[in-house]
């Protein structure tokens, strides 16, 4: 607990092994994404259909959580303006702890917990 940075990255390892489990039995992967411009998500659900999603893994918070979903819409804006990509199925903040809800700008917030395949 004295090094919250590292537990933040710890948690986040373990959030993305769960996030791959889950898209596996849907038939889906699960892929990091940075641009050459430092725009980047930890986690993005690709589904044999097409559709996809966004996530921000943060332990939580709410500056954690708004910086996360910030992130996720100049993703989401990238993405559809400069591709043939459809607009993503969902975008989530993915939270250690705290209550599940939905942004008023469409963005998710739950914690792990709340994850079900």
């Amino acid at each position: 607990m004295n090094d919250l940075e590292s537990f933040g990255l710890f948690f986040e390892d373990f959030a993305v092994r769960d996030l791959r489990v889950y898209a596996d039995s849907m038939g889906g992967v699960v892929k990091h994404y940075r641009d050459n411009a430092g725009l980047e998500c930890d986690a993005m659900v690709h589904l044999e259909d097409g559709r996809w999603g966004g996530i921000e893994i943060k332990l939580g918070g709410d500056d954690l959580i708004n910086d996360g979903a910030e992130s996720l819409k100049r993703l989401r804006d990238k993405i559809v303006e400069k591709s043939d990509e459809k607009a993503p199925s969902f975008l989530l903040v993915l939270t250690a702890v705290g209550g599940a809800y939905k942004r008023e700008d469409g963005v998710y917030v739950a914690p792990i917990n709340l994850l079900r395949p």
